[in-house]
């Protein structure tokens, strides 16, 4: 079907800042008034920022195509029974839910329950957990949910999320949970593109940059000659162009395809959420986007992150959070005026997703500034500037051993008994702190990897690239505790798994230990063991990094347990680890949650037995 372009389809073409905030009224069917409430069945579907709630044991969803309208041209969606976002689910801890899922669309498709411990069979994963839903077909997924908290679910078919197909997953515990809340609300984020996906990635795949209209300027140029001087400008320049980089590369899209979402709204569309002044509110963030990390603030309130991926922490009150695709915080606020604007801005600083939170419908709050962008550093490029240059050029013939995936010492397996001969024992356990020794493997020297870090930053107090001393406080890893601790299992880990993450920014190839989905192998873990998983980032690009089937317990790199997470943010240069236990047999994902990453290769599947 031709897609129509603005002028044919509505007689004008919406300039830069109508396309980026969307339209007032933009959303499901918005474009076809006489359509806008009628489904297929005849019924009438919820409002563009009402996503209906579906509370229960047993719940039917039905995926189809439906219009939308969010910039002034008409596009097909891909929806769960006609809504973006997608139905609401309410269910209780330790009930056995039944979720039958009929497919309407041409192609296959799927939902995955993002951070839920089930078995495998039922974890919506093509060609790994399951087949797929196949056109006309109905799936259904049956699991006990053994965990409460804010979760999600989505597509893992194709580019099916990145054009509408999640929603929000919020699981009632059993017995309190302690957070005293008088209103709730979700507020999950996501993006828009009015292209086919499909051209977007070919886009990236012929030039990495083509979104990015933040490059360096001959105005940046000049403002380092005043700071630098002439010869100080030209040696940072002539870095930066042979090292192949570039130094605004903070997002693969930006606002010239992406509309930034509020609960399926434009920011002029201005989803709003009501209290009554003096509440204490409970805000459920989502980031359902495709491609883009945000950073949350309410100007005007303190935020108090109270859980992160679904698991109570220890309360700590922030200004600003950043999470990225996979992540959720619920925070508590206690709003005493009228109106604050609840404001998500992209990392690349070149958009945001807006609404409001109000005593009454149709009040406002004022929007801040987009915050200047930030050029990334030489520690973000190549982590420890302490010890002298390192990175792309270094290539330390003792270092291709392989991946430390393959690094099983004997003496690593002594670890859980260790720990029956008192504490002194423990500090002689190898594997009481994370191993720092940095091996690159033999398939990380090759065209998929155009970058290699050998002193890597282990931090978890950075907020990351565009937050660092904004005169707010960021929430960052280091202040997540887990409410009472990492539960389930106190062993030391057993052994350890050691993966890189790897790319090369100009064939738009992003990998693990260099080798793109498809031309690896499996990881293997044993069914009950507890092992620590190392990650390090070789790219210049933050990687929500989500392990499906498992938690990820993660640690500080003395070894100090934090906080449990089902998704975590690796940044450039950063090399982090956690440990995990895999309960349940099976075969899973493990993948970056930038969609492009990972339909790019940075996939792996993790088998248990």
């Amino acid at each position: 079907m031709k897609r129509p372009t603005n002028s044919e389809a509505f007689g004008f073409n919406p300039g830069r800042r109508h396309f980026v905030q969307g339209l007032a009224l933009g959303g499901v069917l918005a474009a076809i008034p006489s359509l806008s409430l009628a489904k297929r069945d005849g019924s009438f579907m919820t409002g563009s920022g009402t996503a209906p709630v579906l509370p229960g044991r047993q719940v039917d969803l039905v995926v189809d195509e439906t219009p939308v309208n969010y910039t002034g041209v008409v596009r097909m969606a891909t929806t769960i029974n006609g809504s973006i976002p997608a139905p609401t689910l309410r269910f209780r801890q330790g009930d056995e839910v039944t979720i039958r899922v009929t497919n309407r669309l041409p192609v296959p498709t799927s939902i995955h329950w993002h951070g839920i411990i089930l078995p495998y069979q039922m974890d919506g994963v093509p060609g790994i957990s399951f087949k797929g839903i196949a056109p006309g077909e109905t799936f259904t997924y049956r699991f006990k949910l053994q965990q409460s908290g804010t979760y999600w679910y989505h597509s893992h078919s194709g580019f099916q999320e990145m054009t509408g197909m999640y929603g929000a997953l919020i699981i009632e515990p059993r017995e309190t949970d302690g957070i005293q809340a008088d209103r709730d609300h979700v507020v999950q984020l996501s993006d828009w593109t009015d292209d086919d996906p499909m051209r977007v990635f070919t886009k990236l795949k012929v030039q990495s940059d083509t979104y990015n209209f933040s490059q360096p300027t001959i105005g940046d140029f000049l403002r380092d000659v005043s700071a630098l001087g002439l010869a100080g400008a030209l040696d940072k320049r002539e870095m930066w162009n042979q090292m192949r980089m570039n130094p605004t590369d903070l997002a693969d899209l930006s606002d010239a395809t992406l509309t930034y979402l509020m609960n399926g709204t434009t920011p002029a569309s201005n989803w709003t959420g009501l209290f009554s002044p003096g509440e204490r509110v409970r805000l459920r963030f989502i980031n359902g986007s495709s491609n883009t990390f945000y950073d949350v603030r309410i100007p005007g309130l303190k935020l108090t992150v109270v859980q992160a991926d679904g698991q109570n922490v220890e309360p700590v009150t922030v200004d600003e959070f950043r999470f990225g695709p996979g992540e959720t915080y619920d925070v508590l606020v206690t709003p005493r005026d009228d109106a604050y604007t609840l404001f998500a801005q992209s990392m690349d600083r070149t958009g945001y997703a807006k609404g409001t939170l109000a005593v009454r419908e149709g009040l406002t709050a004022p929007v801040p500034a987009l915050d200047p962008v930030e050029w990334l550093t030489m520690a973000d490029m190549m982590g420890r500037m302490d010890h002298g240059a390192m990175g792309q050029g270094a290539n330390h013939g003792g270092m291709q051993h392989g991946s430390m995936q393959g690094m099983n010492h004997s003496n690593m397996q002594h670890g859980g008994m260790m720990m029956n001969h008192g504490q002194h024992a423990m500090h002689r356990n190898p594997l009481a702190k994370p191993s720092q020794e940095v091996n690159h493997a033999s398939t990380e020297y090759g065209p998929s990897v155009d970058m290699r870090v050998d002193m890597p930053r282990t931090n978890l107090d950075d907020p990351g690239i565009g937050l660092r001393n904004n005169g707010r406080r960021v929430l960052t890893l280091s202040d997540l505790h887990s409410r009472d601790g990492v539960l389930n299992d106190q062993r030391p880990p057993g052994r350890e798994i050691g993966l890189h993450l790897t790319g090369n920014m100009e064939r738009y190839s992003w990998s693990f230990d260099g080798l793109e989905f498809g031309g690896s192998t499996p990881v293997s873990m044993r069914h009950g063991e507890r092992l620590r998983v190392i990650l390090q980032n070789d790219t210049m690009m933050t990687h929500p990094m989500h392990l499906h089937g498992m938690w990820s317990d993660l640690e500080t790199d003395q070894g100090a347990l934090r906080v449990r997470r089902h998704t975590i943010p690796v940044q450039p240069a950063q090399r982090i680890s956690f440990l995990t236990t895999p309960h349940d047999l099976g075969r899973w994902a493990w993948h970056c949650h930038l969609l492009f990453h990972m339909d790019a290769g940075m996939f792996r599947e993790v088998v248990v037995s």
